[in-house]
This record gives structure tokens, sequence and C-alpha cells, in this order.
């Protein structure tokens, strides 16, 4: 039975909502069938029963120039540059979205289904196990396009507004994970921005972020973990709206103290921190909140990230047999990549978002799992109090250290790349591209 659910934006003529149109809709993606689940490497983890169903949701903007810009929020752990690209060409041709105002952002959730080949290396399938995460990758795909569809079906005039809460769940994991790790910086970022989208006095959508891993929970249970369970509690405080979670920069940051093991006080646990994210978005609903004018102006552009040089051919031949599971599947990778290319890749394209809302607010929409450093960095240059860096768009390309956490080492540093097909840690230069890149891209949208 196909399960579909569009949030309708009520009309009104009066000229107050002029500056904007807005829909929003969303779409059940909880599977049918028990399938792999994504986000952690070894042995397959094949679900067991629904904790509570995930979703894709969309937000559409269209403002007095008369462009409409959508973003798509959803719970799974990421999207490929495959996936990106059926998504985007499928908003490009049926909605005429242009890729610049489409963002794709993920909750990076850890008990959502397998898609395509995203983190593909983590997997090894039986045929049976791959036929059900075909069948799944089917349905996100058409929920996609489905989505999107829907909210611009339902544009109707809006107003929207902006303000930012606080929220204390996240802690800087790198820091925590013993005591090697003690020197390592503790940073974290607490911030919970918000967007509302009303027609009247109608809450119609509401748009809020954290930046923390969603790993309370890994079990075998589908289920959103803290991010969905903070969207269930604002459903509930506001029906009609649609809750949408935003991942922000949480690359190197969870959600502590977590349970292993024992499946109900963790989801427990992941509950808790999903109302008390939801409440820290409440007091900001309650409270004043700034009015966001149009028009959105859009801007993507691409930097190259550069990698270090990686292992020699003939020392990955002679480390294979030695190794079972992931790291022989990434080694093996690696040669097949020195016999079809010469050598594995020694850079990878990274993609760059801006938004620009009229004069005052800049969101800012960064591709993989960025760590807390960059919105840190960027708030602080561009403003703290008007401007929204999220990462986990476009494609789940790998973890992406500041220049700090890559000196530092570690996994979010260093050995975490070889997990997403990379041959290396990359070279110092990484912070300034993106910096330099992003740039580029405000100034053009303040034009």
């Amino acid at each position: 039975m196909k399960r579909f659910v569009i949030s309708l934006m009520i009309c009104f003529s009066t000229s107050a909502f002029a500056a904007w149109h807005a829909g929003a809709a969303k779409a059940d993606i909880t599977p049918t069938e028990s399938v792999p689940l994504a986000g952690y490497g070894g042995k397959t983890r094949m679900s067991q029963r629904v904790e509570h169903a995930i979703w894709l949701k969309a937000l559409a903007l269209k403002d007095d120039s008369g462009a409409t810009s959508v973003l798509v929020t959803a719970d799974l752990v990421g999207l490929s540059d495959k996936m990106i690209a059926v998504i985007a060409k499928n908003a490009a041709e049926k909605h005429r979205i242009p890729r610049e105002r489409l963002i794709l952002n993920t909750s990076h959730n850890h008990s959502c289904p397998v898609t395509e080949d995203v983190l593909w290396l983590y997997y090894e399938f039986t045929p049976e196990e791959a036929a059900a995460k075909e069948r799944y990758t089917a349905m996100v795909y058409a929920r996609y396009d489905e989505v999107i569809g829907a909210a611009i079906a339902v544009l109707a005039p809006a107003e929207l507004a902006f303000e930012q809460g606080l929220a204390g769940v996240a802690v800087n994991r790198r820091r925590s994970r013993g005591a090697e790790s003690r020197a390592f910086g503790g940073q974290v970022d607490q911030d919970v921005p918000v967007i509302t989208v009303k027609a009247g006095s109608d809450l119609k959508a509401i748009v809020f972020g954290y930046s923390c891993h969603t790993t309370a929970l890994g079990g075998l249970s589908i289920n959103g973990d803290y991010a969905g369970f903070a969207q269930l509690e604002l459903d509930k405080s506001y029906p009609g709206s649609v809750a949408m979670f935003v991942q922000n920069c949480g690359g190197d940051a969870n959600p502590l103290p977590r349970i292993r093991g024992k499946d109900v006080q963790a989801t427990e646990l992941a509950s808790m921190y999903g109302k008390i994210l939801a409440e820290a978005v409440r007091q900001v609903i309650a409270g004043t909140m700034t009015p966001l004018a149009g028009p959105i102006q859009a801007a993507m552009g691409e930097t190259e990230l550069e990698l270090q040089p990686g292992i020699p051919l003939e020392e990955l031949k002679q480390r294979v047999p030695n190794l079972t599971g992931m790291p022989k599947r990434e080694f093996e990778h690696f040669i097949r990549q020195y016999e079809t290319l010469g050598s594995p890749p020694d850079r990878v394209k990274y993609p760059i978002q801006v938004w620009r809302f009229g004069p005052e607010f800049t969101f800012i929409a960064l591709t993989g799992e960025t760590v807390v450093d960059y919105s840190l960095k960027f708030k602080a240059t561009y403003g703290w109090n008007n401007t929204w860096v999220c990462g986990y768009n476009n494609d789940l390309l790998s973890y992406v250290p500041s220049l700090r956490v890559l000196k530092e080492g570690g996994y979010e540093g260093v050995t975490g790349m070889f997990e997403y097909g990379h041959r290396a840690p990359y070279t110092e230069t990484v912070e300034e591209r993106i910096t330099t890149k992003l740039d580029e891209l405000v100034k053009a949208t303040a034009k």
C-alpha cells in the first residue's frame, strides 16, 4: 500500500504574504520488508521491526522574483553521487528546479535502510539482501520525485521567520574516545536554528537543525534516531505542520551518553534527546522571530579537495591476503583503481551551495561529514545571528576535517578516509579551499 502524506499551505489573499509562496509535503519511506540497515560497518544488520516511520520532507519556496527553491530533508544516512544525479535530473526535468535551487540534506540516520551505493564498502550482501536493498532504493527514488512535486503543487502565500535556540545534546566525540583523545579539542555547536513558515496564524512548516550525529541508537529497528523523535514531538505540538530536521556540522559530535546492547533503554534515551531538541525549537517559536525577506539569491559552485599520496600498489597487494571484511574490500578497491586508472585519484570534487534570503540571512549547504569547526568559523565570518551552516548535503563524500582536526589525526581526520574509498587523508589545503570557494559564492549572492 502506498503511503504518501501531503501537508497543504492554506491560501490567503492578504497582501502581507506577497513576498513568499511556500508549500510543504512529506512522504513516508518506511520499508515494508526486512532490509539491510545503514551506517555501521561489519556484519550486515537486517531490520526486525519499525520503531516509528521515517520520512522525506520538502519545503518549496517561491519568491517575488518568480524563482522556486526546494529544500528536501531525509531520515537517511546519506546520498551518493549516483542518487543525487537521479534526483536532481528529475527535479530539473519534471519540476523545473535548477540544481542550485535544490538542497538535499540527510540527517545521517544510522537506523535506516541502505540505499543504492551509499557507503558501499561497508557492506557485503547476500543476493537476497541486495535485492531487498534495490527494491527499497527504487521506492526512495520515486518518493523524492513525488515529495518535491507535492510541495510545489501546494505553493501558497506565506510568511517566513528565523531565530536560534540552544540544546545541550551534542558532545565532541573525539574528546570522549578514551585517554588518547584527551588532547583533542572539545568544540561543539549547540545552536538550534529554526525557520518557521506561516499562513496567517497557522504554522505550516518548521525547519530546524542541530550539529550532532544521529547515533543514539544502533539496534535492529527502523527509526529516525533522536532527530526522528524530535520531529514526532513537534508534530504533536503543532498539528498540521511539517517538521523538518536539517543535519548541520555534526561530523565530530555524538549524542552522549549512549547505551549499547539494551534496546529499550537506548530508545528511551534517544527519545529524551529528541524531546530536548524539540523543546529548544518550541521555545524559539514561542519567542520573537525575525521575518525573512526575499528573494532567494542561489549559487552553487565546486572546488577540489586534494588527497595525500596513497599506499603503493605492491604494498597493497602484499597486505590484502592478511585482511578480511571492510579493510580487505578497501584495499581491493585501491588495487582496482591502480589497474584501471593508473593510480587512485588524487583529488575529489566538493560542491557548496548558498542561499541568500534578502539582504540579511544566509543559508550555507556544505557537502559531506563536515566537522563543527566549519559551522563555528563561517558563522563567525558571516554573522552569528543570521547565518545557518549545514553539512550532510549532496554526496556523503567523506569526513571533511578542518585543518585543526586533520593535524590532530584520528578517525575524522585521517583513518576514516579509507572506508569512503579515498586513498589517503586530505592535504592541509582542505579548509582553505572550502573557505575560498564559499566566500566566492557568498559574495555572488550578495549582488
